[in-house]
Order: structure tokens, then sequence, then C-alpha cells
């Protein structure tokens, strides 16, 4: 049951503010950090999401790299490349086969309306393509009214 008290405390927008919430004191496994090296080790997570995901300071995963990372013990740097140009490498990628596909579609349409220009020109007797040496209309023509001008 909802007290007055809960229910003030509920309110109050600084309740759910992470930085006013009391620091505990936790202890990591060195399995668990030894995991998550691994997982850093092969690019399965970075440094920020870990940081965010466990409450961890990157000090403190830095700390656990330098302790536990094979590669930092034998001095082997890992060049890792940023997970947002890999993000956006595959979000073009996909951009380009949406416009391929696109493409492929009015192709299509294209050859369906050349197809069917041939078969009403050959129904019906009429030229309705136009020949590549003809002359386009100029968009005017004389109607004969001389208009406000005497």
């Amino acid at each position: 049951m909802l007290t007055t008290k809960t229910v003030d405390t509920m309110a109050k927008v600084n309740y759910f503010d992470h930085e006013n919430k009391p620091q505990f004191h936790r202890y990591f496994s060195d399995e668990f950090k030894k995991k998550k090296i691994r997982d850093l080790e092969r690019n399965i997570t970075s440094i920020p999401d870990i940081c965010k995901t466990y409450s961890v300071s990157r000090s403190a995963v830095y700390n656990w790299i330098y302790k536990y990372s094979v590669m930092a013990k034998k001095q082997v740097k890992q060049v890792v490349e940023a997970k947002s140009d890999t993000l956006k490498i595959k979000a073009l990628e996909e951009r380009i086969k949406e416009l391929e596909r696109i493409v492929g579609q009015k192709q299509l349409l294209l050859e369906f309306k050349d197809k069917m220009i041939e078969i009403a020109e050959a129904t019906y007797n009429v030229d309705i393509k136009k020949k590549v040496g003809s002359r386009l209309s100029s968009g005017t023509t004389l109607t004969g009214k001389i208009t406000g001008k005497s």
C-alpha cells in the first residue's frame, strides 16, 4: 500500500537522478574482469559499453586491461576500428543495396512502358515514339489573336 511518504519520495525528480544515488563498494571477480578484457580484445564490446553497463570508471577498466590483457603483457598494440565507422559502413552498404533495388525496379518499369508503346504502335498503326532526329516543339503557337497592343 502506498503511503504519503512513499508517494512524496517517488514524486521527487532527484530520487531518480543517478548522481544522487549512494555509491556502493562493489567487487568484481577476477574471472569477470578477465572475461570482459577478452571481449574487448575480440572487439565484442567496447570500453564505454563496459563503463556504462556496469557503472565502472574508465580508469578501472584500463587497470583491468593492464592487469589481465594478454596483448598488453606482450606489449602488442591492438588496432581497433571505431564502431561508429563500422556502423556507417554498414548503413552505406544497406543504402547501396536499396538504391540498386530501386534502379532495378525503374529499369523494369521502363522496359514495360517501351513494350506497351511498341504494342500500341503496332495495334493502332500510330507512331507514338519520337524519332531521334525529329525537332521538338517550342511549346508556343500562334493563335491569330493580337493581345493588348494596337
